[in-house]
């Protein structure tokens, strides 16, 4: 079982590759991803299956679906707030989603707060 106290969630994932992810202390964290998706793209059914075949650490998925459970996420409420012009810009020009990044920022804000 995974220790909770090293458990890094991610956040959110920006259109240009960016992740926002919570350590186990509450810190925030941007990050850049380091996949070559251009060389994943390229590859063949056959590259795949020859480098799982090379992974030591590859296993099968031999996952059962039949008792998944679909969770729903709360429903959102539509209000208005008023913002610094600054801070909805800098949110506004990460891309599409940023209403979901302020969303996930102020919910992480709240759990911080709530747990104390």
């Amino acid at each position: 079982m995974t220790d909770p106290e090293h458990i890094i969630r991610l956040i959110t994932a920006l259109p240009d590759g960016t992740h926002i992810i919570e350590h186990p202390d509450g810190r925030l964290e941007r990050t850049q991803g380091q996949t070559d998706w251009a060389r994943v793209d390229a590859m063949t059914d056959q590259d795949i299956e020859r480098a799982v075949a090379d992974d030591a650490d590859a296993v099968p998925l031999d996952v059962d679906w039949s008792n998944a459970e679909l969770i729903v996420p709360p429903r959102k409420k539509p209000v208005s707030i008023r913002l610094d012009e600054d801070v909805i810009d800098w949110f506004r020009r990460s891309g599409p989603g940023y209403q979901t990044r302020i969303n996930s920022i102020l919910r992480h804000y709240m759990r911080q707060k709530t747990s104390v």
